[in-house]
């Protein structure tokens, strides 16, 4: 219990100090959101559903592609999968939803 309460913080204070490249860093994924989506656009219908199938590919699709740089190089060196991969992509993904919440707008109907 306490070496978690030292964790959490170390890690706020390490943000605290760093918080305009953490910043550049959430920019970096609504950026690349938008752009998988506007990408995305191209291929799927106006329709809800195709709507619904391009936000879950861009929403999917950054986090899994972050969490496989990290895990390439590790195979690079050791030969064997990352073991934190999905630990990797649940942490991008629950900070690039949260971005994303914090933006959003509603369409107007």
């Amino acid at each position: 219990m306490l070496k978690h309460i030292i964790a959490l913080l170390v890690v706020s204070v390490v943000v605290v100090l760093f918080m305009p490249y953490a910043q550049q860093a959430i920019q970096l994924l609504i950026t690349s959101h938008d752009w998988i989506a506007q990408a995305l656009a191209d291929i799927f219908a106006g329709s809800k559903a195709g709507l619904i199938a391009k936000e879950l590919i861009a929403l999917l699709s950054v986090p899994l592609l972050a969490g496989l740089v990290p895990a390439i190089i590790y195979w690079l060196f050791r030969r064997h999968w990352l073991p934190c991969f999905m630990e990797i992509v649940w942490v991008i993904w629950l900070l690039q939803v949260g971005a994303l919440v914090i933006v959003y707008t509603a369409p107007i109907a």
